[in-house]
């Protein structure tokens, strides 16, 4: 174990990484198209409530975890409690480390399209020839792995500088490159003729469209977007100081991962319907309708590279915080130096990475449960670990911690009793069922 732990210098140095955490392809490739499928405006509203009630909740609570204990999630939890629950934090780890693998794969085609944006290669007035396109480039063999392996190693870069000259120091700088570019599309989006079409579909709601399958996308899409159940936050709030407000904190962390999805709703949804594409295309959404509405935009190639350069900051900032969870664990496990455990890990995630990409195409006949490599993963935790992980820290903040945990919270914050007293009876009831909802919802 390591001597003395390293910590955010200050609370924006924390919040800026936290929020870059958070702040991912699920708010900017996900979130538009989830939107788009479940109506717009009303899945927004559902949306946002969640965020603030169940979201914030159990983000709170793996901050309380991680402050408390002060080491990663396997440690954390048998440090606070002992028994069975560092099985919580082992399959924490274990979630992150899963993610990596096909996450990163899916981080190095924003990099693969920023520069075929350069080129032109990949704009193509038709959605099925980019469709075409899209398809051949995913399933290739070599060139996805050569981006996954460029995009691992950008962020092995960033972490070896450690928490504050390398994770702390990278989002400050990020975070606010991400909010500009996303301004600026924002600024070219909103302008397109028949934009106001798609501004109407985001923010007028129309509920006769709520249906339980809305609220099961908005409860899902809250939890995937705030990197909750994966030991990011646990992880992250083990480097907070005693001095520091677990509740403001929070706050301020959810409150940039939505504006930041908000924001890429706007940008996204406005040129999507000007160029009359369909908001519902799913997954596709970004790397196949995007392509074909910048190639009919004006000077639509700079915007392009603009746009995921933007995805890649994104990607990259999630990526980061990822790999922090597996390397903090065997630093703390072990006492091996970050240089070491760092080029060990990013080398595992890539050997994890390369079946992952290679499932996309060569290697699709391999399946696990019916499904590719690349989908057996992304089911397993968004599906499984990530909810069941959620739904344990929930029952642990609220009914093994319990007095610790409302200590915890208070201190060095200015939350009022009725604020801490709200937060409690949702952590030990309301977030629970609705993980547990998530969960068996996933499964069915």
């Amino acid at each position: 174990m390591t001597p003395t732990r390293e910590h955010w210098t200050s609370k924006l140095g924390f919040v800026s990484a936290a929020a870059g955490s958070a702040v991912g392809l699920g708010n900017i490739w996900r979130f538009p198209y989830v939107t788009g499928e479940n109506g717009g405006a009303a899945f927004l509203l559902i949306y946002l409530a969640i965020v603030f009630s169940i979201g914030l909740s159990v983000l709170i609570a793996e901050l309380i975890i991680g402050r408390s204990a002060q080491l990663n999630p396997a440690g954390a939890f048998k440090k606070l409690a002992g028994g069975a629950w560092p099985a919580v934090g082992y399959m924490g780890v274990i979630t992150a480390f899963l993610i990596l693998s096909f996450y990163c794969v899916i981080a190095g085609w924003t990099l693969a399209y920023m520069v075929k944006s350069v080129t032109g290669s990949v704009l193509l007035n038709d959605a099925a020839q980019g469709g075409a396109t899209f398809s051949a480039f995913i399933s290739n063999p070599v060139e996805p792995v050569v981006y996954t392996a460029i995009f691992i190693a950008l962020s092995i870069l960033v972490v070896l500088g450690g928490v504050a000259n390398g994770i702390e120091r990278a989002s400050r700088y990020l975070m606010p490159a991400l909010f500009v570019i996303l301004l600026v599309l924002l600024a070219r989006s909103i302008t397109l003729e028949g934009a106001y079409a798609g501004l109407v579909f985001f923010l007028q709601p129309d509920f006769s469209k709520v249906t339980w399958g809305t609220l099961l996308a908005a409860l899902g899409q809250a939890f995937f977007s705030l990197s909750l159940g994966m030991g990011t936050m646990i992880t992250y709030g083990s480097y907070l100081q005693r001095r520091q407000s677990i509740g403001g904190s929070a706050v301020a962390v959810a409150t940039l991962d939505t504006l930041v999805a908000v924001l890429a709703g706007l940008v996204i949804l406005p040129a999507v319907f000007a160029f009359g594409a369909a908001p519902s295309a799913g997954p596709g959404l970004t790397f196949i309708t995007l392509p074909s509405v910048f190639a009919q935009m004006p000077v639509g190639a700079f915007f392009a590279v603009l746009f995921f350069f933007l995805l890649a900051i994104a990607a990259l900032t999630s990526v980061v915080s990822l790999l922090e969870v597996v390397i903090a664990y065997f630093i703390d496990e072990t006492g091996g130096s970050r240089t070491k455990v760092a080029a060990l890990v990013g080398a595992l995630v890539f050997l994890i990475a390369v079946p992952s990409s290679l499932s996309l195409g060569v290697w699709s006949e391999y399946t696990i449960a019916g499904k590719g490599f690349f989908d057996a993963l992304d089911f397993l935790t968004n599906n499984i670990t990530m909810p069941l992980g959620g739904l344990l820290v929930a029952l642990f903040a609220g009914w093994v911690l319990r007095r610790e945990a409302l200590l915890e919270l208070a201190e060095g914050s200015s939350m009022n009793r009725t604020v801490i007293g709200a937060w409690y009876v949702i952590i030990r009831f309301l977030a629970p069922v609705a993980i547990a909802v998530i969960l068996v919802s996933g499964l069915v």
